[in-house]
């Protein structure tokens, strides 16, 4: 069992703010770190001077002592007209989500992230699953190459309607390219719900201490849609034990990319939900241990 759950938020459901303004709201409102999403807003990776804007933004979360992870799920970073395009499994353009994906390593390793997360992408149409895995591990080699050199921890993430979708996908990637150490997870919360084929509490122990990152949302069975916390049907009680069960010591942030319109009070009402229910679950707990002899 762990201690305390560290909770962050994501900069891609925090789209009104400058990035130092995100900063400082969250470490206002009491969170513990960021989940930086590296997009033309906030640290864009193909601006100039990338290097001397990360050092800036390592100094102001270390100033304000927030950690980070660096999320790489920009919309139309890449492709201004197809989102998320390309990826590792598309037909042309493979090599730029490799590039997007090296300069995240850098600035994961300049900022001292806690790791750096992705995902597969969408099977084009024709294509078939040997390809896309044949697509897919080898791009995902090339980052890790990189990622080992610069000690950076890579978390890949399964996604709903994506080649790897499921956790159980996330485990034959690592069998594919020889677990690396390098290589773990990035478990979504909302995911399990959406699309895993097991329950909370199982696919948590399943993905055990190869979880590096996790991403808190609510969802519904078969909806891929981001929700608040409680309005869903994820039963954080048990996520958040289960994650102290297995010993989680990373951040869990907030992914709720479509509420930036409101996110000074969607941060600040997730996270008292967040620790209520975290405090229910420690409660839980407890009550289960066996007596002390004495009491007996």
């Amino acid at each position: 069992m762990s201690g305390p759950l560290r909770y962050g938020y994501g900069t891609n459901g925090l789209t009104s703010h400058r990035l130092d303004d995100a900063v400082d709201l969250l470490a206002d409102l009491g969170y513990d770190g960021v989940a930086l999403t590296l997009d033309h807003l906030h640290l864009d990776p193909f601006a100039p001077e990338l290097p001397a804007r990360t050092a800036t933004v390592a100094r102001h979360l270390e100033r304000r002592g927030m950690a980070v992870v660096v999320e790489t799920g920009a919309r139309y970073l890449l492709d201004p007209r197809r989102k998320h395009e390309p990826t590792f499994v598309s037909d042309e353009g493979r090599d730029r989500r490799v590039d997007y994906l090296h300069r995240a390593v850098e600035v994961a390793a300049d900022l001292g992230a806690e790791a750096v997360s992705f995902w597969s992408g969408i099977l084009p149409t024709g294509v078939d699953a040997a390809t896309g895995w044949d697509r897919l591990v080898a791009g995902v080699a090339e980052v890790l190459t990189l990622a080992e050199r610069r000690g950076v921890v890579c978390a890949f993430e399964p996604e709903p309607g994506m080649a790897v979708d499921t956790l159980d996908g996330v485990l034959e990637l690592r069998r594919r390219l020889g677990d690396p150490d390098s290589l773990r997870v990035t478990l979504d919360l909302g995911h399990v719900v959406c699309n895993e084929p097991r329950g909370m509490a199982e696919t948590i122990h399943r993905a055990g201490d190869l979880i590096a990152n996790v991403q808190v949302d609510d969802m519904v069975p078969g909806v891929h849609e981001h929700l608040e916390i409680g309005t869903g049907e994820v039963d954080f009680v048990e996520a958040l034990g289960a994650l102290r069960a297995v010993g989680y010591a990373g951040l869990a942030a907030l992914e709720l990319p479509r509420q930036s319109h409101a996110a000074p009070a969607v941060a600040e009402r997730s996270l008292r939900l967040l620790r209520a229910a975290e405090s229910q679950s420690a409660d839980e707990a407890e009550a289960r241990l066996p007596e002390p002899a004495e009491r007996r």
